[in-house]
This record gives C-alpha cells, structure tokens and sequence, in this order.
C-alpha cells in the first residue's frame, strides 16, 4: 500500500469565466420580460374567478373586488393568499381591518365578475344592491349566494410585492354551499366556463 503524500496541499478552484444564460430567441441585454410580454404569456394561465369582500367597520360599508389571484398556500394551519393592487381602496381597506372573505364564483356569476372588476365603477354600495349575500358570521364580510364555496380568513400577513400587496390570510370558516356547481376561469383576458 502507498505512503499516504505529504506536504502543503490545499484545493485549488479554477475560475471559468461567467457565461449568462440566455434562452434561445432572448433579446441580448434584456433583463426582465416586458409588461406586454409577461401579460401574454400569463394569458394562458386559466384561473378561478373570486370575489374578495370585506366589511369596513369604520364607515359600515361593504367592499369589493373580483380576483383571479387567489390561491391555497396550506393545509396545516389553513393558509390562502390574495393578491391586491397596491395603493388600490382594497389594498387600503385589508391594511386596517383583519377580518375578509372571497367567494368562489360559479359560471352563473360572470356578470357579478365583471361588475366588481370594473375601472372607474359604481359604488360597493350600488353593487352589493343588486347581489343576493349573507354575512358571514367570522368575518362580517359578504359571502355570495350560490358561490361554489366560500373561505373567511383572518390576515396574517401583508408582503409588499412590486405593484401588489400579498395578504396571506388563516382560514377561519370554509363552506361548500355549491358543490354540484360548475367554476367561473378568467383565460386569455375573458371568462371562460368549462367544456
């Protein structure tokens, strides 16, 4: 058996000159896709249609607001996550009151869809006038009639996130008041239905 060697031996790392990764088709100095870019290749996502609803102590009113970026982040505790403009009267409304509900929208309820996603709307007040809803009993929010399921969350947390707000939010209460009930999906900039 050899005699183990002696002597001063330390690693040696050979430096590779960088090489930055471009997938082919990339544009050579680009360093993030552009907001049409993104928007187009997000197109493709279909999403469940929500309804994000809070009940604003302060002035007794309702709000709300259609979202598609609303999902399960886990089960243990029981954690969802909506995602809000920032600066938005949503964004404002979640950053003082703890307690707020999404309803989950059925195809019947793409009219309700639209209304809420409207820029430069009516008033909650007006919107809410013509939408059959309960409170719910954690929340104080509105929770849609015939929604495929409702979820009441309390917010955890707020992460700031470019031109969004986070909110992660413990599910207090779930219900499935429709489950025979067949998903409103938000694809390629329009509402969808299944089949």
């Amino acid at each position: 058996m050899p005699a183990p060697p002696t002597g001063d031996y330390r690693a040696v790392r050979v430096q590779r000159p960088a090489v930055p990764h471009r997938p082919r088709g990339a544009r050579p100095g680009a360093a993030e896709a552009t907001p049409e870019e993104f928007r187009a290749a997000l197109a493709q996502l279909a999403s469940g249609v929500s309804l994000l609803t809070v009940h604003d102590a302060e002035d007794g009113e309702d709000a709300g607001m259609t979202a598609t970026s609303f999902l399960s982040v886990s089960l243990e505790p029981p954690l969802v996550l909506v995602s809000v403009r920032e600066d938005s009267r949503m964004d404002e409304l979640l950053s003082r009151t703890q307690d707020w509900a999404v309803s989950l929208l059925g195809e019947e309820h793409r009219t309700l869809a639209s209304r809420f996603a409207m820029k430069g709307r009516l008033s909650d007040r007006l919107l809410f006038a013509d939408t059959a809803w309960q409170r719910g009993p954690h929340s104080g929010a509105p929770l849609i009639d015939g929604a495929l399921a409702t979820v009441e969350c309390r917010t955890e947390q707020r992460i700031p996130a470019g031109d969004h707000t986070l909110v992660l939010g413990r599910v207090l209460a779930a219900q499935v008041p429709a489950p025979a009930g067949r998903p409103l999906l938000y694809f390629r900039s329009g509402y969808r239905q299944l089949g």
